[in-house]
């Protein structure tokens, strides 16, 4: 779960720091060189750190519902491959039915005289 945030934390420092075009709006935003950003996320980082030892609760809270989401996540992916790999019946009678058998080939409207021509593929060019 960590690892989830700060992939987060440093893919969005990454997208903030990309040059953008210059534009009259850009003129007015704060100008932050990249090493304020930086050096403000590794403070960011570090104050992480100690946030569990200012709030012990809101970390195990936090734990908890963090271990609950993966075993819901790990479910989700157990039940997605099981939908993946089993191999149920088609309940929709559109494969493997004698009757869809029977209605392909009552659609035959070829005579036995079309099956005879003789099949000429194009011409190259």
């Amino acid at each position: 779960m960590f690892f989830l945030l700060r992939l987060a934390f440093w893919l969005g420092l990454v997208l903030v720091l990309l040059p953008r075009d210059k534009t009259p709006e850009a003129d007015k935003t704060p100008q932050i060189s990249a090493s304020d950003a930086v050096s403000a996320a590794t403070a960011t980082i570090n104050d992480m750190g100690q946030f569990c030892k200012r709030q012990p609760s809101a970390c195990e809270v936090g734990g908890q519902a963090a271990t609950a989401i993966g075993q819901r996540a790990t479910d989700g992916a157990r039940k997605l491959y099981q939908m993946i790999t089993d191999k149920k019946p088609d309940h929709t009678g559109s494969i493997g039915n004698d009757d869809t058998d029977q209605a392909l080939a009552s659609r035959d409207t070829l005579t036995a005289d079309d099956q005879a021509i003789e099949f000429h593929p194009p011409p190259m060019p």
